[in-house]
């Protein structure tokens, strides 16, 4: 079983930006595509970003042009650039395949945009 450890969360302004991190532990990372998703209170989980093995990407419409989703496969990791964050982006943020079968989920990253 593949394991996900996301960090890189905080408490930022609007406007202002912050990289997430997802360490996967286990083997099968480097074929999957991946994917961040996110959860607000009393909101459904919701995927915002993916990523092939090769590379390609695609992004939820809502944060399109400001999320940058990348991976490192040598070092098991996916990585969510973002910028521009708005107030509706706080949530927590977690990372797994973006298709089934899907991994265990990890414990997530608070993301707080807030002035």
């Amino acid at each position: 079983q593949v394991h996900m450890v996301e960090s890189g969360g905080g408490l930022v302004q609007p406007g202002g930006s912050l990289r997430l991190s997802c360490a996967a532990s286990g083997s099968g990372f480097a074929i999957r595509t991946m994917g961040w998703y996110r959860q607000a209170p009393g909101v459904q989980r919701e995927l915002v970003a993916g990523i092939t093995n090769t590379g390609r990407t695609n992004y939820a419409d809502s944060v399109k042009g400001r999320f940058t989703i990348s991976r490192d496969n040598a070092k098991n990791t996916v990585y969510l650039q973002m910028n521009n964050l708005k107030l509706e982006d706080t949530a927590v943020y977690y990372c797994n395949t973006a298709t089934p079968p899907y991994w265990a989920w990890g414990q997530g990253t608070q993301v707080t945009v807030s002035s």
